[in-house]
């Protein structure tokens, strides 16, 4: 398998010559695409927009599996805790439950449509499959990365909302809420993690770990390991003794976010 930049190279030249097999539709069953070749009970459909859209599936998968494999080697997650997923087209592609990300293959992709439909693979989807898909329902997301991570999940526990330790909290449009508790893969907790990203692209999941979102997996990966850094130097700023960590007023905070919507390169 190649690294994660040939994949998303390919993914975007792939994507170009797509057109219209990738368009997002209204999701009527009477008006949806038949699923990806390979999908349990799909019937056979040929033709270029179905080519097309296979080799978009399968160069979004790759950099799925690659986004999921640097979890584990960032120390973001450990074993099979975490998933991560991205939308394509009207199929959001997931990670398995209880699969270690270094044994998944090309012919393991998981696709469901945004019922929660399995369209694609025969293995079963991440047990937080309905948390991904609120999020990809009442959001405009593409991409969504769920994780233990140490730090941030210390975090979770203690507070309701992430100090202002840093303005890279900017980055993810404000003060990072903490999400309450609730058992994982329950539509409860999907609610939950909806309402503390309300005008955010992260949050934190309480006594459980992090979530973020972003136009691509990229993006939503960064946001991530952003987070799990805030959360870090928060806790190392509490922990000495006798002091308390200045923090950042939200007039302070808003001017970076300003600031950070113009940062970096522009086409």
């Amino acid at each position: 398998m190649t690294d994660g930049h040939d994949a998303r190279d390919r993914l975007g030249e792939v994507e170009r010559g797509a057109g219209d097999a990738l368009g997002d539709r209204d999701g009527r069953d009477d008006e949806r695409e038949g699923p990806p070749a390979g999908a349990a009970g799909a019937a056979d459909v040929t033709g270029r927009g179905q080519d097309a859209r296979d080799a978009v599936i399968a160069a979004a998968w790759e950099e799925l599996v690659t986004t999921a494999r640097r979890t584990v080697t960032d120390g973001l997650v450990v074993g099979t805790s975490g998933n991560v997923s991205v939308r394509v087209g009207d199929t959001v592609l997931v990670t398995p439950t209880g699969v270690p990300y270094d044994r998944l293959k090309p012919s393991d992709a998981v696709g469901v449509d945004l019922d929660g439909r399995q369209v694609l693979g025969s293995l079963r989807p991440t047990s937080e499959l309905p948390m991904h898909l609120t999020v990809y329902r009442e959001t405009d997301a593409r991409a969504v990365v769920h994780t233990h991570a140490a730090h941030a999940t210390a975090v979770s526990a203690l507070v309701p909302e992430l100090p202002l330790i840093h303005y890279m909290a900017g980055a993810v449009g404000g003060p990072v809420r903490v999400a309450p508790y609730a058992t994982y893969g329950t539509p409860e907790l999907a609610a939950n993690v909806l309402r503390a990203l309300d005008g955010r692209a992260a949050c934190l999941l309480q006594n459980h770990g992090t979530l973020a979102l972003g136009a691509s997996l990229d993006q939503a990966y960064d946001r991530t390991a952003q987070l799990e850094w805030m959360c870090r130097v928060w806790l190392l700023a509490s922990s000495v003794p006798g002091l308390a960590p200045t923090l950042l007023s939200p007039a302070q905070l808003e001017e970076a976010g300003e600031r950070l919507r113009g940062y970096g390169q522009r086409d």
